[in-house]
């Protein structure tokens, strides 16, 4: 089974006992990018449609800006940053540590 689709079975399976969070680590890790933009996109249907909180690790920065509602960035052991997408990209030190910005 093709990894993009081994990915979107898991995602069945979690959602098979209708929970209210659901909760995703590195959902788009290892898929090409238009497969990254698939699931995410499958994603925000299933929240928008059956009302599921979602709470997801991701490296992507992409994704996350994308598609999170609310970021909350970690950086060794300690809250860096945490706010909508906006505040947080605008964060001088989220940029520097995770945007390679300001170095």
């Amino acid at each position: 089974m093709p990894y993009g689709d081994q990915k979107r079975l898991e995602l069945a399976i979690a959602l098979a006992n209708d929970p209210v969070v659901l909760l995703l680590d590195e959902p788009t890790a290892g898929l090409a990018p238009q497969e990254r933009r698939d699931l995410m996109a499958l994603v925000q249907r299933i929240v928008s449609r059956r009302g599921v909180a979602v709470l997801f690790t991701e490296h992507d920065m992409d994704v996350v800006f994308a598609v999170a509602q609310r970021i909350t960035v970690l950086h060794q052991g300690r809250v860096l940053a945490e706010g909508p997408p906006a505040a947080v990209r605008g964060h001088a030190e989220v940029q520097r540590v995770y945007l390679g910005k300001g170095q």
